[in-house]
């Protein structure tokens, strides 16, 4: 009898030891992960944000320098752009900086002689063409100098990127690093980036289920004019008219698009018949989208809508679709200014503007994502 109850004994035990290996116990209510470290959203982005400014500070009068050699016109445009992705902590994910630094020459006889037609490229697709790694003490490209920036941005709040330690080298120069992670790898004042950068914040909308982030743009000069008369002989005074799109667009692991942003700096650099600039050079520049109803479009409107509200619908549209979804989308030809307006039932009582550029710097957005 003992012998039997010594033999349950054991495997009692046995089974108990069993048991133990073969399950695991439910976690204490400490162990559990707390709701706040569990991400928002697949990659961390929660919200998606565009910040941009645009001066015409450089543009130049026809005259003289300082040594008496002759000045020609210029209109000189310079858009900053981001687009950055943040966490729910405010925290930046991903961000893309870009500058449009754009040009329109004009000659002594007030007539244009940049080409019209000719794409006009951000500092970022020069790249190495942009040249300043001639007088880099680095040896680096803006881009490249950019690119330093973003990535030491990542992972930090607006507070701590405004909090940055930086110094004045000079007058053009205000705002350098000077922080010993860049100091090595970034010469380029940064006041506006951050500025820009801040404003994206400010403005960002919701994201969830964003895993990238991208920019897309485009950028123009073909409605400059030179000094002259119109079909009816009334006077056309200079004008160099850079009209910059920009699109930040958040995308889903399948590509789909989570939030898109989109908007418009229309700039205008308006010259006398001396070829003196006439646009206050000391204002910065508002976008289509900060104009709002000062812009002026719903006058003409059929549908009784502003450009930044027609905007607004065209991004909601957009949502939920993969880029190649709203490439098919069916457009008409309304006349020659524009070619490509929405032509789907949920759109044609919404935006009667012209798309195909938008829909262009949208693409490019995706396939630029990070």
């Amino acid at each position: 009898m003992k012998k039997l109850l010594s033999i349950i004994l054991v495997l009692s035990l046995v089974l108990a030891l069993l048991t133990g290996c073969g399950s695991k116990p439910e976690p204490a209510a400490s162990e559990t992960p707390a709701a706040s470290d569990t991400p928002a959203a697949d990659g961390g982005i929660v919200k998606l944000g565009i910040g941009q400014s645009t001066s015409i500070a450089k543009s130049k009068d026809l005259g003289k320098d300082k040594d008496g050699k002759d000045v020609l016109p210029l209109g000189q445009v310079d858009t900053v752009i981001v687009v950055a992705g943040f966490d729910k902590d405010g925290k930046v994910v991903s961000v893309t900086i870009d500058n449009a630094q754009t040009k329109v020459n004009f000659d002594a006889a007030l007539q244009v002689t940049s080409d019209v037609k000719a794409e006009q490229k951000t500092k970022v697709e020069l790249g190495d063409a942009y040249g300043m790694v001639k007088a880099s003490k680095i040896g680096k490209e803006w881009y490249q100098q950019i690119a330093e920036l973003e990535k030491w941005m990542v992972g930090k709040t607006i507070a701590e990127i405004k909090a940055m330690k930086t110094k004045q080298v000079d007058a053009a120069h205000p705002s350098v690093p000077d922080v010993p992670e860049l100091t090595s790898l970034v010469t380029v004042t940064i006041q506006d980036y951050v500025k820009a950068l801040e404003e994206a914040y400010t403005n960002a909308v919701a994201a969830n289920g964003a895993v990238k982030v991208g920019l897309g743009h485009g950028v123009s000069i073909a409605k400059s004019k030179s000094l002259g008369k119109d079909k009816d002989g009334k006077d056309i005074l200079p004008l160099a008219q850079v009209d910059t799109v920009m699109v930040g667009a958040a995308f889903d692991k399948d590509g789909k698009v989570v939030a898109a942003l989109i908007d418009n700096a229309q700039t205008k650099v308006n010259f006398d018949a001396a070829g003196v600039v006439t646009s206050d050079k000391a204002a910065e520049a508002k976008t289509k989208v900060e104009l709002a109803d000062a812009y002026g479009m719903v006058k003409a409107s059929k549908i009784g809508k502003e450009w930044y509200q027609q905007a607004a619908e065209l991004q909601k549209w957009m949502a939920g679709k993969t880029i190649a979804e709203i490439k098919a989308m069916k457009t008409k030809e309304v006349d020659a200014a524009h070619p490509s307006v929405p032509d789907v039932p949920e759109l044609t009582s919404l935006v009667t503007i012209t798309i195909q550029d938008y829909v262009k710097a949208l693409e490019e957005a995706s396939a630029k994502a990070k």
